[in-house]
């Protein structure tokens, strides 16, 4: 299900650890970027090299990009999945390959003593540079995945979320499923997967990020060993931009549930976005807070309307959506709908007061030290970081950045991104008539 309910909190990290975690960046020999942080304390490293590949990226053949991540440790070189499964757990090393809307990612925590990490870096090498997509292997991976796919048909909030994106979307490669459709991913096949590979797993379109207790030395030597069996390829085309809906729209699908799944939103801001910190203290007050946030106070506290409500901005390449999500009780669902709608609009129009400003920035700035602490966490916001081309001190400049916000800075920024007119509303269940 594909919600990114949080992927707009993803901005969080403490300031001690940050103000020491300088991040270096050169190219590799194939012109790979690569950014670096060493640390100290733990024998141990994450590893991550991200592709432009994600199901944005899927063209016509919905499904191919997270189907060919998925199978990258199915088989390597001359060692099938349960060889490269024992590789890694002989040295107590962790392994995954994953995509999202704009990324495909493989990642390695291992430690850093020598054969131990030597073992698991030769391994991810390989899966890197000599996946299989073995027949066998890939007609299992296909049933899984249609079986998940079919699965969603029975999840309301799947339904729901695969029709708030096609109704922001449209035709963009942002609309569709990353996972792909019964159709789309019943028509791949393990070509298919292999021509994505070898057009989107190239170095020119890599990107390795090195966190850890590893000298500099040692870490460029790791990318280089990484990268150097890749070809060197090139980036794919940028993205089509995306088009505002030409109005709101109002999609029921009926379902029989006890409730009724709500998402009401827009497409709302890229990464680079000028407005981005505005909208990130915005959303913090309207239903990024949690429990004090102004949608739970209106629908969950004053009326007892959801058990949570939630909204979120989340920024990709290309502007990625706004959205709002609730589940009420089918009787419920046009008074939830109102209240929202309502709470929407006030905030959209007069912003926040001051009281809430200041609340908002002290539960941000005082929050930050506890939400970064670890290894795995560093290398995703330097992950994020250098995928979106963001500035090399943005973790150290993030609360100063915070701190300028104003209230009429945020209302101005809401004014210029979201527009109560434009809204998409999707109800699934049985309540949205």
């Amino acid at each position: 299900m594909r919600f990114y309910l949080y992927g707009f909190m993803l901005l969080m990290g403490c300031q001690p650890l940050w103000a020491a975690a300088k991040i270096d960046h050169w190219q590799t020999k194939q012109g790979s970027r690569v950014y670096y942080v060493q640390t100290e304390g733990l024998p141990m490293v994450d590893i991550r090299v991200t592709f432009d590949a994600g199901s944005a990226r899927d063209g016509d053949q919905f499904g191919v990009a997270a189907l060919t991540a998925g199978m990258l440790d199915t088989g390597a070189g001359n060692w099938d999945a349960d060889t490269v499964a024992e590789r890694f757990e002989s040295i107590g090393a962790e392994f995954s390959a994953g995509s999202s809307m704009d990324t495909a990612t493989l990642s390695l925590r291992t430690l850093t003593e020598k054969p131990l990490f030597d073992k698991a870096l030769e391994t991810m090498e390989v899966i890197l540079v000599q996946p299989r997509f073995a027949a066998p292997d890939f007609q299992r991976e296909k049933k899984r995945t249609l079986a998940a796919i079919k699965q969603q048909e029975e999840s309301p909030g799947a339904v729901a979320s695969i029709a708030f994106y096609k109704a922001l979307y449209g035709s963009h490669p942002y609309a569709h499923p990353e996972s792909g459709t019964l159709a789309s991913v019943g028509a791949l096949s393990a070509d298919d997967l292999k021509r994505f590979y070898q057009r989107h797993y190239v170095a020119a379109n890599a990107q390795v990020v090195i966190v850890g207790e590893l000298s500099k030395q040692q870490a460029e030597q790791a990318a280089e060993k990484l990268m150097a069996g890749l070809p060197v390829g090139q980036k794919p085309a940028a993205l089509p931009e995306v088009a505002m809906p030409a109005h709101g729209g109002n999609t029921h699908l009926p379902f029989p549930s006890a409730q009724t799944h709500i998402l009401v939103g827009m497409p709302g801001i890229s990464r680079k976005d000028p407005d981005y910190y505005d909208l990130y203290v915005g959303n913090h007050i309207l239903g990024g807070g949690g429990l004090v946030s102004k949608l739970f106070k209106e629908i969950r506290e004053n009326r007892g309307l959801a058990y949570s409500v939630s909204s979120a901005f989340v920024p990709l390449l290309k502007p990625g959506p706004f959205l709002v999500s609730l589940q009420t009780r089918n009787d419920q669902t046009q008074q939830a709908l109102s209240v929202l709608h309502q709470t929407l609009a006030d905030f959209i129009a007069n912003g926040p007061t001051e009281v809430e400003l200041l609340a908002a920035k002290k539960n941000i700035t005082g929050g930050f030290a506890l939400r970064f602490d670890t290894n795995k966490e560093l290398a995703n916001y330097a992950s994020m970081i250098g995928f979106y081309d963001m500035p090399l001190d943005y973790l150290d400049t993030f609360r100063n950045k915070i701190e300028t916000v104003t209230a009429k800075s945020v209302t101005d920024a809401l004014k210029r991104h979201l527009d109560p007119a434009l809204f998409q509303t999707i109800t699934v269940g049985q309540g949205g008539k």
